[in-house]
């Protein structure tokens, strides 16, 4: 090879090699920095990786990612859009109550294959209240009445009431949707509308549409007045949801992510015991098991909790550990005047339960015989949202009128006790955290309130108990019945008052003074 052509290749790539990057910035090197532009923007640019429903960070968007309904422009979608937008909180308060329990709302919707807009349904029937309890006797987050909680196989008793099983119910509900629409042919408008208001009654609509000729859409049909507007409201809460920018609402987002899982100890347990397996509180254990009636699961199962996450392998320890533990019993001795069902009611549990501890086969007893009677490690109030304690304080919330109370006697019904106190019969019922049609017991205690025509001044009053005193010396000093002081202060006869404890009373001022 030439020798001018080696030491000008030489020199060439000397050249190449030594030129720094920061040459593309120089004015007397256009052309370099011309061919290094082209170089470097020949690179491929990497698209932003796009994300899948289950990928999402809110829980929210993950469910909103999914809505496959379509979106009318009826007035009745328009109305309840405005109505949310407006109540932001009410939005808010739905999203906190849900957290619990719409991961586990999802997953279940989202393996059956079925909308996720049904994901939403606990907000329109219930706003995600696992406690809720309507003036139709439904109950739980699902809003089972008990025909249908029968239908799928939710029991109820003194212990467990299944509409409240978040768990339990949920299948049930999914197992009900999924029913529905094979019923209406993948019409999931019509199916939601039957969810509400029967699969008869849509069926009816849908068959007298035909034979007028008009069509069979949801908004076509001729349905109750409640029905017409449940499925506008679902409708017009998944278009804020998928367009929340849009819309100018910020709804509170819930992380996509586990929160609870479910443990079986396969035993009986007390809640409070359950909550130390678990290392929380027991009203936590409780809001997360609203099923669970009073203070221990159900003698005859489920056993099952929810708990959260990082709970669960302690929880599982626990109970192996102290397998046979859970319930504590306690030495009775029947007193006169003692019945097996009176001794069960003053220790929350039922005669069944006694007579299975103890291998009676009546309710026979005698004074001085002995009992095993199952009684819980706490006292009442420390099962804060037991149905006991959950109506307790239903009926000790001020109405703002003169409170009594009623005992239940044999005949009675709603409507005659509504008419001897000329209450309505709705009223009655809603301050006794009852439906119209739910059956009353006898000596069952309802409280009436009613218009103060005898001048008396109620007014809250808060006591620190002193050296000495017992209920029946508060009550006395007050003027109330011994029973009322327990039922506002969530208290059991067998309870110990301690000096410097603070007793919540509601006292007529116009017999004590100013108290």
């Amino acid at each position: 090879m030439n020798s001018k052509y080696i030491w000008a290749m030489a020199l060439l790539l000397v050249g190449c090699q030594s030129t720094p990057t920061s040459t593309v910035q120089q004015t007397d090197a256009p052309e370099k920095a011309s061919q290094t532009v082209m170089v470097e923007s020949s690179k491929p640019v990497q698209k932003p990786v796009k994300l899948t429903p289950q990928q999402q960070q809110d829980l929210w968007q993950r469910i909103a990612m999914q809505f496959k309904l379509p979106i009318s422009d009826d007035p009745s979608i328009e109305y309840y859009r405005k109505w949310y937008l407006k109540h932001p909180d009410h939005l808010k308060t739905v999203s906190q109550r849900a957290e619990p329990f719409l991961y586990l709302i999802t997953t279940k919707i989202e393996d059956r294959g079925l909308p996720l807009e049904l994901a939403l349904l606990p907000v329109v029937e219930s706003a995600f209240d696992p406690f809720a309890y309507s003036y139709g006797s439904a109950a739980g987050l699902w809003q089972f009445v008990p025909v249908t909680a029968d239908r799928f196989g939710l029991e109820r008793n003194y212990w467990y009431d299944g509409r409240r099983d978040v768990n339990a119910a949920t299948d049930a509900a999914l197992e009900y949707m999924t029913y529905l629409g094979d019923r209406f042919d993948g019409d999931w408008e019509n199916a939601i509308a039957a969810y509400n208001s029967g699969g008869g009654r849509v069926s009816s609509a849908i068959r007298k549409n035909k034979k007028l000729g008009k069509p069979t859409d949801f908004f076509s049909l001729d349905l109750p007045k409640e029905t017409r507007g449940y499925v506008p409201k679902l409708l017009a809460l998944a278009d804020i949801l998928a367009n929340q920018k849009e819309y100018g609402i910020d709804i509170p987002s819930i992380p996509n992510k586990p929160v609870l899982a479910q443990v079986d100890p396969k035993e009986q347990l007390d809640l409070a015991i359950a909550a130390q397996y678990a290392g929380i509180s027991v009203k936590e254990l409780q809001s997360y098991n609203p099923a669970f009636n009073q203070w221990a699961t159900s003698p005859t199962g489920p056993y099952a909790f929810l708990v959260p996450l990082d709970s669960v392998d302690r929880f599982n320890e626990q109970a192996k550990k102290n397998r046979g533990k859970g319930i504590k019993l306690i030495r009775y001795k029947v007193k006169p005047g003692d019945s097996l069902s009176v001794i069960a009611q003053n220790n929350q549990t039922t005669t069944k339960v006694i007579q299975t501890a103890n291998n009676m086969d009546d309710v026979n007893i005698r004074v001085g015989q002995y009992l095993m009677v199952p009684r819980s490690t706490r006292n009442n109030k420390q099962y804060a949202l037991s149905a006991t304690n959950r109506l307790a304080k239903i009926q000790s919330t001020s109405r703002g009128q003169l409170k009594s109370e009623y005992k239940v006697k044999n005949g009675d019904n709603f409507w005659i006790i509504a008419k001897q106190n000329n209450v309505s019969v709705q009223s009655l019922a809603k301050w006794n955290g009852m439906a119209p049609k739910d059956t009353l017991r006898v000596g069952q205690k309802l409280v009436i309130w009613k218009e103060n025509k005898t001048g008396a001044v109620v007014r809250t009053v808060f006591y620190n108990v002193r050296s000495g005193d017992t209920v029946g010396s508060i009550a006395q000093k007050f003027k109330v019945q011994t029973h009322q002081v327990l039922a506002w202060n969530g208290l059991d006869k067998q309870d110990y008052l301690k000096p410097g404890q603070k007793l919540k009373l509601y006292v007529d001022v116009t017999k004590v003074g100013s108290a």
